[in-house]
């Protein structure tokens, strides 16, 4: 007969599941995993799935290179209700609904005692270097567990660490009242087109190869969706400005060529905030691209820990935040190889599994 702890029958649990280093994934049953003394344990309302996620599924170079345990749950973003706590846990209660912070911070590096702890030297994440959130039950530190405003809608708290991203990469510098350039509408590329629109930017163009992602630009707020496919992205934008430039440009492809086209869309004296991240080595004219232009570059890693998560709170909660448009897939946990097939498309925005029968 299976034990009971607090209320959870210790049966198993259905997972998502990286079994072996070779393409694929699968759905599994494991055991309830248990909360060391500063840990919670939440029961997952609804997880999405990362480009990360698709990376570990189709086993690339990155994850080849990156991924050492094996097997191991997939997934990081999630919307979880906390059903037990572990003996030290005092800030989280039982019945929270949270959402998490994926980077586990140690808090006694160099990094992480001077406000960094987002690029913690010993930093750890969720279904890359320990068991993630793509099963019925997760474990995580009640210090990344992010209590949630009842104001914000569960589906939204799902995709919150993305929409961090997207947060930290617009406020990264000046927005209101500049033009903006985002190259690549992935989810949190179309996240930052709806960011930065609330946050003033003054005009916003938007680029992708891909005719569905544009259409969600448009409707994410960008005022001019391009194709470098059909259109002459610098040649364009100069036009949209005057001949002066665009004042900032957030780089959201990882692609060389749209990295390549940003810098020379760039205004002298511009910003440019990189969160894409090239599968290999770019050469770039850093003289004509950057020194001479006197251009502010930066490398955008994660969520500031924690003031992204207040500033991204707060705008969802205002209600001035709508990512409706940008979540437009759902499947059942059981059903995450469509969401994997519709993440390789290109096709879709935000796409949510649900663990658990929805309510």
């Amino acid at each position: 007969m299976a034990t009971i702890r607090l209320g959870i029958t210790m049966a198993k649990m259905k997972a998502v599941v990286k079994t072996k280093p070779e393409p694929g994934a699968e759905l599994v049953e494991i055991d309830i995993p248990t909360p060391k003394p500063d840990e919670v344990l939440v029961k997952v309302l609804a997880t999405s799935i990362c480009g990360t996620d698709l990376h570990i599924y189709e086993w690339n170079k990155w994850a080849q290179n990156r991924i050492r345990n094996i097997p191991q749950v997939m997934g990081h973003e999630l919307c979880g209700e906390v059903i037990e706590l572990g003996t030290n846990v005092k800030a989280v209660q039982k019945g929270d609904v949270i959402s998490a912070e994926t980077h586990i911070a140690c808090n006694h590096c160099y990094l992480c005692h001077t406000g960094n702890a987002h690029i913690c030297i010993n930093g750890r994440i969720f279904g890359v270097d320990v068991n993630g959130v793509f099963a019925e039950y997760a474990v995580l530190p009640s210090s990344n567990a992010w209590i949630l405003d009842k104001k914000i809608p569960r589906d939204f708290a799902s995709v919150m660490e993305p929409l961090g991203n997207a947060v930290h990469t617009v406020l990264a510098g000046e927005i209101n009242g500049n033009t903006t350039l985002v190259t690549g509408c992935g989810p949190i590329g179309v996240m930052s087109i709806a960011v930065a629109r609330i946050c003033g930017a003054t005009r916003i163009i938007a680029t992708d190869i891909n005719e569905y992602r544009l259409q969600m630009a448009k409707k994410a707020g960008a005022d001019l969706v391009l194709n470098p496919k059909k259109d002459d992205i610098v040649q364009r934008v100069l036009q949209e400005t005057s001949g002066l430039g665009i004042d900032v440009v957030l780089e959201m492809s990882g692609v060389s060529t749209a990295i390549q086209q940003g810098f020379d869309c760039l205004r002298p004296g511009g910003r440019f905030s990189i969160l894409g991240i090239p599968d290999k080595p770019m050469e770039i004219d850093i003289g004509k691209s950057i020194v001479f232009k006197y251009a502010t570059v930066q490398g955008i890693n994660g969520r500031l820990m924690f003031s992204t998560w207040h500033k991204t709170s707060r705008f969802l909660s205002s209600g001035r935040l709508n990512l409706d448009s940008i979540i437009t897939h759902r499947f059942r946990l059981e059903e995450f190889e469509k969401g994997m097939e519709l993440m390789k498309s290109g096709n879709c925005g935000k796409v949510l599994l649900y663990p658990h029968p929805k309510d």
